[in-house]
Formats: structure tokens, sequence, C-alpha cells
């Protein structure tokens, strides 16, 4: 038996899912002396994440930012930072620990399906406007909530 049990509960389906839930978490007690139950809201995809560590792979191989060849994690900061302020929000900077400036975006890891939703079309904007050829990855397409 698997360790994990995922599952997107909504209106429609939330007695049938509870009750394999309820199951699954009986055979689970009958293994073990305790579980952890968590219930949150869905948070981005892993096809939303997929297809943007594509995106910025596609970048970090075809572009520099300020004449320097950056890595993912790098245009990623870049990419976040700008989607913050072209969707309203503000930059938050701070003095670091060695007196360095940094900047103290916003998780991808935290972002809701929407929010990310709206990072991927920033950032494929910005690829349309800056010659990046993206890889075509039909199968990691990302779902546009409205």
């Amino acid at each position: 038996m698997t360790e994990r049990f995922k599952r997107k509960i909504n209106k429609n389906n939330k007695r049938d899912v509870m009750k394999i839930a309820w199951d699954y978490i009986g055979e689970l007690l009958n293994a073990h002396d305790a579980i952890l139950i968590e219930v949150r809201g869905v948070t981005r995809s892993d096809e939303q994440n997929a297809k943007l560590h594509a995106m910025l792979g596609d970048i970090a191989k075809q572009k520099t930012f300020n004449g320097k060849k950056l890595s993912i994690e790098q245009w990623k900061m870049i990419f976040v930072s700008g989607h913050r302020i072209a969707t309203g929000g503000q930059a938050e900077m701070a003095i670091g620990l060695e007196g360095e400036v940094i900047n103290l975006r916003e998780s991808t890891a935290q972002m809701g399906v929407k929010r990310m939703a709206s990072l991927i079309e920033y950032i494929t904007a910005w690829g349309a406007e800056n010659d990046v050829k993206f890889t075509d990855r039909r199968d990691l397409c990302y779902q546009n909530v409205a």
C-alpha cells in the first residue's frame, strides 16, 4: 500500500472521496501507530510546475540578462519579481545577514493554480517579445482556471 493519498475534493465528488479516504485511513491505522492528515487548498499543479521549469530552461539556454547567462533559478527569481509588479503588487526588499540586498519574493510553491497560470502567461509574453523558442511540450500544458 502506498503511504500517500491525494484526491481533489469538490462539491460534486466529496461524498465518494470521503468514503475512499476514510477506508484508506483505516488501512493506514492498521499498519501504523499514528498517521498525519493534511487538508489544504489546491496549489499549483504538477503540470504547471513542469511547464514553468521547462520554459525557464529554454530561456536560460537562449537568453542573457544584463549580458550574463543565468541559471533556471535566477531566471525564476527575475520573472516572479517582475510578475508581482506587473500584477499590481510591490517588491519587498530587505538587507540580508551579510549586508546584501535581497528581494523577498513570492514563493511559486505556494501559488494557487490561477496565480501560476498568470505567471506562465507572463513568461510566455516575455518570451514572445524576446524571440524565445519554447520547446514543444504538449504534455506539459497548464490549466488556466477562470
